[in-house]
């Protein structure tokens, strides 16, 4: 059996199984797809109990179909209505900072600070910024906000000895990166990123502002400087609602 002709990107004959037998909730997802489509970025979707009674279904079957739409980005809460949601943010898997990377899709980034404080590294923390165990180091944790909404939560983990008047010099809602380059002269050489697919934590939920249960992505990163040296333990954790990311491969 041939697929059905689709969009590059989309599921092979719009997911429907092979025995042709759907949920009903998804069904109803495609018909609030097109609807979406032709709404456009904010436009308002009718009430489930007006959109059961369009679709012939069950409030709890529409229910379904908008959490799924929900967590996949395609809309938003907005006051008590829901709306069509914009285009994710594309993330580069690279070097380049998050102000950078937001700054190239024409959002304005920006950055709430949560805590700037010192603690003596952990053993398990010290190789990856090259520190001695029990020697300062700083936590900078942020949230992450893109045309302010928020959509991330970031921690930074580096030596004070690397930086040492991070708390005069550096501007919170800045871009750490730029300070770095700027004020010290530390440029990046290379990083081990690892990311995975985890849920926020209750604490991380709330300073994000999201559901407990909305997928997030998570981004471990070690990076280098210019001179090789471990430098920084960036952990990062992104709405999946709200972003994807994008890289370069070539051959190995």
């Amino acid at each position: 059996m041939e697929p059905t002709q689709h969009s590059p990107g989309s599921p092979v004959r719009s997911g429907i199984p092979e025995h042709g037998r759907i949920p009903k909730y998804y069904a109803v997802k495609a018909q609030l797809a097109a609807l979406i489509d032709e709404l456009g970025e904010g436009g308002l979707l009718p009430t489930e109990r007006d959109l059961a009674l369009r679709y012939e279904v069950a409030r709890e079957t529409v229910r379904q179909a908008l959490r799924e739409l929900l967590l996949e980005g395609r809309l938003r809460r907005h006051g008590r209505g829901t709306v069509v949601a914009g285009p994710k943010l594309e993330q580069p898997l690279s070097l380049a900072s998050y102000t950078e990377g937001v700054r190239r899709q024409g959002r304005r980034p920006g950055r709430t600070l949560i805590g700037l404080d010192t603690f003596p590294c952990p053993p398990d923390l010290a190789p990856g910024i090259g520190a001695e165990a029990g020697e300062p180091v700083w936590h900078l944790e942020r949230v992450l906000l893109a045309d302010d909404e928020r959509v991330g939560l970031e921690s930074t983990y580096i030596r004070v000895a690397r930086v040492p008047d991070l708390d005069r010099e550096f501007e919170p809602d800045s871009s750490f990166y730029g300070y770095l380059r700027e004020r010290l002269g530390i440029s990046f050489g290379d990083a081990d990123e690892k990311l995975e697919t985890v849920l926020a934590t209750p604490r991380e939920a709330l300073l994000i502002g999201t559901p407990p249960a909305l997928p997030m992505l998570l981004i471990h990163r070690f990076s280098r400087d210019q001179d090789g040296r471990p430098l920084e333990r960036v952990r990062s954790l992104y709405r999946g609602d709200r972003f994807s990311f994008t890289t370069h491969l070539s051959p190995g």
